[in-house]
């Protein structure tokens, strides 16, 4: 639950959250142990709920779909180390483009800016646990939202010089948005029966 006011907090009141989260100078296992990842579970409890109970429409003719218990576990445990290895790789490109803007970052300067970049993303995922909603539709939500606080998260965390300032902050959100698309279409597309062959890997 605090993981949720977090996120909430950078989306409603980013500047002094970002702020408070620089100060704080986590260590990258802390912010890893005590933030991201009782996230992600937590959102993957929720979402796991609805395919179990209420399922997802897929096929052609777009049927509802009720996962079992296995599946949805199965589902929900790749999905959770996908967003981890995003996260991990994310903050890796988003090191690597600080260098490229003549600043030196540490991995964990950059790994602080993606988790909690990422958060407003994650927190939609949620609403990924009603049928009726498409996943699309909540990444998109969710990714608008992650652009918007990143902008004032990447200079607060990264402190590159103000010249290069945006130029990081562009390409950082232009990455992130596209890494997280390619996961959604991956994960989006399997609910959706688009991946028969991967069925195989998540039997009921």
């Amino acid at each position: 639950m605090r993981d949720m006011i977090k996120s909430l907090l950078l989306i409603f009141d980013s500047a002094p959250t970002w702020e408070r989260i620089a100060a704080a100078r986590h260590r990258l296992f802390f912010i890893l142990l005590a933030y991201l990842l009782p996230f992600l579970l937590l959102t993957s409890a929720v979402e796991g709920y609805g395919l179990v109970h209420w399922g997802k429409p897929r096929g052609e003719v777009l049927h509802v779909k009720k996962l079992s218990l296995v599946e949805a576990v199965d589902y929900e445990s790749a999905q959770l180390v996908l967003s981890l290895v995003i996260v991990f790789v994310g903050a890796k490109l988003v090191k690597s483009l600080g260098e490229t803007f003549h600043g030196r970052n540490s991995f964990t300067q950059a790994f602080t800016v993606v988790a909690y970049g990422l958060g407003p993303l994650y927190l939609l995922r949620l609403f990924d646990a009603f049928p009726g909603v498409s996943p699309w539709i909540t990444w998109a939500i969710g990714i608008i939202l992650a652009v918007a606080v990143l902008y004032n998260g990447v200079p607060r965390i990264m402190q590159p010089d103000p010249p290069h300032a945006f130029g990081l902050y562009l390409t950082s959100a232009l990455l992130l948005a596209a890494t997280t698309g390619l996961a959604r279409f991956l994960t989006a597309w399997y609910l959706q029966g688009k991946f028969p062959k991967l069925d195989a890997l998540f039997p009921a």
